[in-house]
């Protein structure tokens, strides 16, 4: 499929479970402009949320053209989010806003996006400050779930490549994980790294920590956890340099795999908030003990994307020059 073509102004849109965000791109040399943030259980449909955000009467800002990333995959005409009641339907969406074409995508497709645009600025350096080479890339989003890309780079142009590798295996390495991997609750007999490392994951990893330390102790949600560790408490503390270095140990598997290295990427809300436990050498243990591949593990980066909204970064890049990207959107662009 040739690259799309998108229409200015383009409405860009991150669809999750729980929010709607909205914004608008001019023309190519534009700077994003935000439109709002509205839930999505205030609204019957996503046109109706971006009607609401894009107002009335603005004729001169109406889009003509629209990219959206959605929390889950895109197949068919009508595509149910995970976690909210919109059934989103691409071709009621182009009649109901007057559009030419839209575009969605995966939302972990519109992280990888983001990943050749961002600048220092929008990065936290974990490690040693090793410049990344123009190669391909992984992104890796440790947040109520654990998302995972690669971004592939062939022929100058940028292949991002979705899919679910937060649900690989992890298993114990060290005798402290030997120590606590024996109490950690399985899902369906097994342990997937998001079921450990990530917002959701995080509870368990501290209540597997505080039985292993004879504690029946037990979490709500991740920030207990991180707010624990942060006023000294032991079990909290533990728990997270578990967390770190386990999530280490997956990067680095992932860095392998893809071969990364223009750098690997963790995104998602937990990094930037646990920011000074992944810089202080555990992460880094973990992504860098992978003999006999060692010393290639030394030479890849590691960032945390400080950015406040990569997605956006990244769909707006994908709107603004398509061309840069090579994207399978079979089934996932219509036009009027």
């Amino acid at each position: 499929m040739t690259s799309p073509h998108f229409e200015f102004p383009v409405l860009i849109a991150d669809i999750g479970g729980t929010n709607a965000r909205f914004a608008l791109v001019a023309h190519a040399d534009a700077e994003l402009s935000p439109l709002g943030q509205v839930p999505t259980a205030d609204y019957e449909t996503l046109e109706a949320a971006a009607k609401a955000c894009l107002g009335a009467g603005d004729t001169a800002s109406a889009p003509r053209s629209a990219v959206v990333a959605i929390a889950g995959p895109v197949v068919g005409e009508e595509i149910p989010l995970t976690n909210a009641k919109w059934v989103v339907k691409p071709r009621d969406i182009v009649s109901a806003l007057e559009l030419s074409s839209i575009a969605l995508v995966n939302d972990f497709e519109a992280q990888a996006f983001a990943l050749p645009v961002l600048d220092t600025e929008s990065l936290d350096v974990i490690g040693p400050d090793i410049p990344p080479i123009d190669g391909g890339k992984f992104v890796l989003g440790p947040g109520t779930g654990l998302g995972a890309a690669t971004l592939a780079r062939a022929n100058g142009r940028w292949i991002p490549l979705p899919g679910e590798g937060g649900h690989v295996e992890i298993g114990p390495l060290t005798e402290e994980d030997y120590q606590v991997w024996p109490f950690i609750e399985r899902n369906h007999g097994r342990i997937g790294a998001e079921q450990i490392l990530s917002g959701t994951g995080l509870p368990i990893l501290g209540a597997a920590v505080a039985r292993a330390r004879g504690d029946l102790r037990t979490f709500d949600k991740a920030s207990q956890i991180t707010e624990g560790a942060e006023q000294g408490d032991a079990i909290c503390a533990q728990t997270l340099r578990i967390f770190c270095r386990a999530l280490g140990r997956v990067a680095g598997d992932f860095a392998l795999v893809t071969l990364a290295r223009g750098g690997v990427y963790l995104a998602g809300g937990i990094p930037p908030r646990i920011a000074s436990w992944l810089k202080d050498g555990g992460f880094r243990e973990g992504f860098e003990s992978k003999a006999p591949h060692g010393k290639l593990m030394t030479q890849i980066p590691t960032y945390i994307v400080t950015h406040e909204n990569p997605a956006f970064a990244g769909l707006t890049a994908f709107a603004k020059a398509p061309d840069s990207y090579l994207v399978d959107l079979h089934g996932r662009y219509w036009q009027n």
